[in-house]
């Protein structure tokens, strides 16, 4: 059975749930680097709500959501410069009009795709994005730790890592230490399970 996704948004709105704080976590590692005008990425972007609120005037973003009523939400609270793409985040062909990106967002992301997937997505990371670009990033439980180390086995370096002693989310923040490579169109990263 389909997970029911708009519903599991809701939970952003329940105070002190695990996703309200974890969205806290997400914004407050945001914030610094949307410091001024940015190109962003956004993989399965939900509604929108980590970034678009703190999204500088100028810039360019494109969010990609598989769900249509969350795309739609997110539609509707882009500000100019942002494309909604209502479609699979898992190919790299929605993200060619802004990569390379300074911000790439992989929030619930790295939990919904096998392990061999997380892996083909981070080595493809720096053909999305710009030099020193940065990447935030989720993942529940235990598993963070793994995608952790494929960040650094594939030339990033981290910035931070937040494990709420009391929740199972983990956010991590990578940038790229290595120069990028040139984009790839039509390249699949992951298949979202």
């Amino acid at each position: 059975m389909a997970r029911d996704w708009v519903r599991w948004h809701d939970e952003y709105d329940v105070p002190g749930s695990s996703l309200a704080r974890r969205l806290e976590v997400v914004r407050d590692c945001l914030r610094p680097l949307l410091d001024r005008p940015r190109r962003v990425l956004s993989m399965c972007a939900g509604d929108g709500r980590d970034v678009l609120p703190l999204l500088p005037a100028g810039s360019q973003a494109v969010l990609v959501e598989w769900d249509p009523a969350l795309a739609a939400r997110a539609e509707q609270a882009a500000p100019a410069g942002v494309t909604v793409v209502t479609g699979d985040a898992g190919i790299t062909d929605p993200y060619a009009p802004v990569a390379p990106a300074e911000v790439v967002l992989a929030c619930g992301v790295f939990g919904n795709i096998p392990y061999a997937d997380t892996c083909r997505t981070i080595e493809a990371l720096p053909t999305l994005l710009a030099p020193g670009g940065t990447v935030v990033w989720t993942r529940a439980g235990a598993g963070a730790a793994e995608v952790r180390d494929v960040f650094a086995a594939n030339g990033f370096d981290e910035l931070a890592f937040h494990e709420p002693p009391d929740a199972r989310f983990r956010v991590g923040v990578h940038r790229l230490r290595r120069p990028p490579e040139p984009f790839v169109p039509g390249l699949r990263l992951f298949t979202f399970v």
